[in-house]
């Protein structure tokens, strides 16, 4: 596991920048974001994700992975649907996932290619599947390609650990939360993962 080239110098930067975060990134100092590399299994991860805590994503995903035996897109697209529904997933997220199967089985998407591409790019690209929303395209830019200014407004876990770091009332706005997030670019990425990190004992990871 390889810590992303700019974690430590991000580190510095948003600790000068912002003592209170710097006081999360002081709290877990060995901790780091690391990529899966594989495409497939971070969308998929992420599509289990959607709008579910992470002990719960982590349950269902701990299910799915026991009877899969091999992620990947064909394994997935050959699931019976009640196997899948035993693993806790709703009868959407199955459909998602075997949308998302078939884009790769009929490479309808080229993840190859997107190291040459822009943030907005890639989720404009992942938007074309079903399923996939900005917030799941937004994982996939953190957790996969290890893009370092990425800030996911959507992301309830994001909202939280913010208003608890600054002593904030429980929720604030989308737009609020991005006009905060301007002092900590370029490296927002960083920020969400510390701010995820001061919520749950496990890192989040896809």
């Amino acid at each position: 596991m390889k810590k992303p080239i700019f974690w430590e110098k991000a580190k510095k930067d948003l600790t000068k920048k912002d003592k209170k975060l710097g006081k999360i990134i002081s709290t877990y100092p060995k901790d780091f974001l690391f990529s899966k590399s594989d495409p497939f299994y971070t969308l998929a991860r992420s599509i289990v994700g959607q709008q579910i805590s992470v002990q719960a994503a982590q349950a269902v995903w701990n299910k799915y992975e026991k009877k899969i035996k091999k992620i990947n897109p064909e394994n997935t697209i050959k699931m019976h649907f009640m196997t899948l529904k035993s693993c806790g997933l709703s009868r959407q997220k199955i459909s998602y996932l075997r949308h998302l199967s078939l884009s790769f089985i009929k490479n309808e998407i080229s993840p190859s290619k997107w190291h040459k591409y822009s943030d907005e790019e890639i989720i404009i690209e992942l938007m074309k599947i079903k399923g996939i929303g900005r917030w799941t395209a937004e994982m996939y830019l953190i957790f996969n390609l290890c893009r370092p200014d990425v800030f996911p407004a959507d992301d309830l876990g994001l909202i939280k650990g913010i208003c608890n770091c600054y002593n904030i009332k429980y929720p604030i706005t989308k737009d609020r939360a991005i006009k905060m997030s301007e002092k900590w670019k370029p490296y927002r990425s960083v920020a969400t993962w510390y701010f995820w990190r001061s919520l749950d004992p496990i890192p989040v990871e896809y």
